[in-house]
C-alpha cells in the first residue's frame, strides 16, 4: 500500500489565510463542506499536499505562505477613500490582487519606456491644492483636446467613455478596465470596495477602471482619477454617497471633475429643471447633475432633498448579464490597448521575451497571439 504523505501546518495558518480570504470559517467550511478544514484545526487530521494545494487555491493565497513562520505584511500601496474599504479600513484581496497586477505592469512599463527614450506624461503633478479649478479644467481641456460641449454630439455615455479612454492613452496616461481579477470570473470586484484607482508614475502612469460599474459612474471615475495623477497623488475610491469626503484631494478632484464633465456656463445655458434630461445631454448620472445644480444654486435646498430621498432608494447599479460579448473586445479593455501596443513592440523588438508577455497580459499561448495580431 502506498504512503500518503501528510503536512502540519499551525492552526493560526489556515485562520489567516481564511480571513485573508475576506471569509469568516463558518462561511469556508458551508462552501467548502468536502474539506475536513476542522480536523486539520484540532490535529486529528492532516491534509495531503494535493489537500493543502487545494485549499491554498480555495483561499487564493500563494502556496508557500502557508508555510512562513510570520504571515507578510500585506497592504494596498495608496489610501482607498468612501466606501466598504475607507469605512472600514478593511483589507480586500480582490482588491489587492488587482492593484498588484497593475503595478506588475508600470513597473515594467516605466524600465521600457526609460530604456527607449520616451517622455514623460505632462499631466502627472502638474497641478497643486492651490491650481484654482477652472484652471485645472482648462488644462485638462487643452490637453484632451476635448471643448466644453464635447459630449453633445456622442449618442451614449459609453462612447463617452471609449473618448475619453482614447484621449487620455493619446495624452500617455494607460488606462484599464475589469470588474474582475485578471480573467477570473469567479473573483468580482464589487464597487462597494473599488470603483477605480491611480498610480502615479512620471513616465507610466496608471488609471484602473471597474468595468462592472454603471457608465455614468466610469465616465467621473475616469476624470476623477485622472485628476489624482494631475497632483502627483496615488488613492482609489470606491461606493460615491452624498456626501463629498473630506479629504482635501478626493474633495479637490471631486470639484475638478464636476466642472469639466458638467461645467457652469453650460449647465446653466440647458437647465430646464429635469434633472434626468440634464444627464442624458452631459452623459453622467442624475446624482452628479442634481449635486452640480445644487452648488451652483439653481436646484433649492428642497427640490435637493427630495430628490435624494428618491435617488437613494433606488436599486443599486448591477451590470447586465449576457453572453459576455466578444472575448478579446473585452481583454482590449483589460489589458488595455496603449499597454498592449508597448508589449507587442517590445516582443517584436526582443526586449521582452513571450513568457513575460504572457504573464504581463495574462494571455497566453494561441490566445495571446490571435489578441495581438487581430486586435492590436
Amino acid at each position: 500500500m502506498a504512503v500518503v504523505d501528510r503536512i502540519r501546518i499551525h492552526a493560526e495558518r489556515y485562520i489567516w489565510a481564511i480571513q485573508r480570504a475576506g471569509l469568516t470559517m463558518d462561511d469556508y467550511i458551508e462552501r467548502h463542506p468536502k474539506v475536513t478544514l476542522k480536523s486539520w484545526l484540532d490535529g486529528t487530521k492532516e491534509p495531503t499536499i494535493r489537500q493543502l494545494e487545494d485549499f491554498a487555491k480555495s483561499v487564493n493565497v500563494p502556496f508557500g505562505f502557508l508555510f512562513l513562520e510570520t504571515v507578510p505584511e500585506e497592504t494596498i500601496p495608496f489610501p482607498v477613500f468612501r466606501g466598504e474599504a475607507g469605512l472600514y479600513n478593511h483589507f480586500d484581496l480582490n482588491v489587492y490582487d488587482t492593484v498588484n497586477i497593475v503595478q506588475q505592469r508600470q513597473y515594467w512599463l516605466e524600465d521600457y519606456l526609460i530604456n527607449n527614450d520616451f517622455d514623460t506624461c505632462g499631466l502627472v503633478g502638474s497641478v497643486t491644492l492651490d491650481t484654482p479649478v477652472f484652471e485645472t479644467v482648462n488644462r485638462l481641456r487643452e490637453t484632451l483636446n476635448l471643448e466644453c460641449r464635447w459630449v453633445f454630439h456622442l449618442a451614449t455615455t459609453e462612447a463617452a467613455v471609449n473618448k475619453v479612454t482614447e484621449m487620455l492613452e493619446n495624452a500617455g496616461i494607460f488606462v484599464a478596465y475589469n470588474g474582475v481579477v485578471g480573467n477570473n470570473t469567479h473573483r468580482p470586484l464589487k464597487v462597494s470596495e473599488c470603483r477605480g484607482f491611480a498610480l502615479v508614475n512620471p513616465i507610466a502612469p496608471y488609471i484602473f477602471v471597474n468595468s462592472g460599474d454603471a457608465p455614468t459612474a466610469q465616465l467621473f471615475t475616469l476624470i476623477h482619477e485622472t485628476v489624482h495623477l494631475m497632483l502627483g497623488v496615488s488613492a482609489g475610491h470606491a461606493t460615491i454617497d452624498d456626501t463629498l469626503s473630506h479629504d482635501v484631494y478626493e474633495n479637490y478632484c471631486d470639484r475638478v471633475a464636476a466642472e469639466f464633465l458638467v461645467p457652469r456656463q453650460e449647465l446653466n445655458n440647458i437647465w430646464n429643471g429635469d434633472i434626468k434630461y440634464v444627464a442624458r445631454r452631459f452623459r453622467v448620472s442624475e446624482l452628479v447633475v442634481a449635486r452640480r445644480a445644487h452648488d451652483l444654486g439653481v436646484l433649492s435646498d428642497r427640490d435637493y432633498r427630495k430628490f435624494w430621498i428618491e435617488y437613494s432608494h433606488r436599486p443599486i447599479y448591477q451590470k447586465k448579464k449576457g453572453n459576455g460579448g466578444s472575448f478579446y473586445r473585452t481583454s482590449v479593455k483589460r489589458v488595455g490597448r496603449l499597454f498592449a501596443i508597448h508589449v507587442k513592440n517590445a516582443v517584436g523588438n526582443r526586449q521582452l521575451s513571450y513568457t513575460e508577455a504572457y504573464r504581463l497580459t495574462g494571455l497566453y499561448g494561441k490566445t495571446y497571439t490571435k489578441f495581438m495580431n487581430d486586435n492590436i
